[in-house]
């Protein structure tokens, strides 16, 4: 059982990583992400997750320092973008975010997209960062279990994390059965489905039984399926709400009735029909 926010899942190779993060998808850059991020770090987060795309890495390392938490406290995972693939562009985009993050090192650096022809000679530039000790993990985001399979045949090193998005209405059994057999770790983006089901009447009524909200039940389903979560607000009530998730467990019960309310339903695009 998952009992605190700072519990962790151990990756393929030993990294801890916390099964609760924050990600800043859309946060602006400047004081919008600097003013989230410092709220996060002060309700007891340790993870943060940005990426190339997002464009506020720089405020981002800006909150970092300003609030003086020692680096090797902290979890900060940011991503390589589809334009920024291929052997040489992975690695000049892998410095420029290092620079913009003010970092000597990230603890997860994640492929965004499986964009095709090129994520094998991203991964291969990967593979050198991490040996090299410039990034602690690597891994995948939105690969699909074909994806997986032509990546790790010409690979030297798996991916530690899948990162994919996850939530009731699309539970990815295929790909999460693959990452379970295979030790690599599944990450959940759009968690709450951009707000989507907070009304949703089951997920209302086993919050009442908890005094918790439709988004905290979530976020503890998630937990309970050993997936990591990194939920987004700019709202600090939400931020401190999204962390108060260790004081109940939902029952086999409900957690069989939240995995019901699968419809294979993306609110993202499908790795396979996606405009790179």
């Amino acid at each position: 059982m998952i009992k605190s926010i700072q519990d962790t899942a151990q990756l393929h190779n030993g990294v801890r990583m916390p099964y609760l993060g924050f990600g800043v998808y859309k946060i602006e850059d400047g004081k919008e992400v600097i003013k989230s991020v410092k709220a996060t770090l002060e309700a007891g987060y340790r993870s943060i997750d940005t990426a190339a795309i997002y464009r506020n890495e720089e405020g981002v390392g800006k909150a970092i320092r300003e609030t003086g938490i020692p680096r090797d406290e902290l979890f900060i995972t940011t991503k390589v973008w589809n334009k920024g693939q291929g052997y040489d562009r992975t690695m000049t985009s892998f410095e420029r975010s290092l620079d913009k993050l003010g970092l000597d090192y990230v603890d997860l650096y994640l492929i965004h997209w499986p964009v095709e022809g090129l994520y094998k000679e991203t991964w291969k530039a990967m593979e050198k960062l991490y040996k090299e000790g410039r990034t602690k993990a690597i891994g995948v985001c939105n690969f699909n279990v074909h994806h997986l399979e032509d990546l790790m045949k010409d690979s030297e090193i798996k991916p530690m994390v899948n990162q994919i998005e996850f939530h009731p209405r699309l539970l990815q059994e295929e790909v999460r059965m693959f990452c379970e057999a295979n030790d690599i770790q599944v990450e959940a983006w759009s968690p709450l489905m951009h707000g989507k089901l907070l009304d949703h009447p089951d997920l209302i009524k086993i919050g009442r039984r908890y005094g918790k909200s439709p988004a905290q039940v979530i976020l503890r389903w998630d937990l309970q399926h050993g997936i990591i979560t990194i939920p987004k607000s700019v709202r600090e009530e939400r931020i401190y709400a999204n962390v108060d998730l260790y004081d109940f467990q939902l029952t086999e019960e409900e957690m069989i009735k939240i995995d019901a309310l699968n419809r294979n339903e993306r609110f993202g695009p499908d790795p396979d029909n996606f405009d790179f």
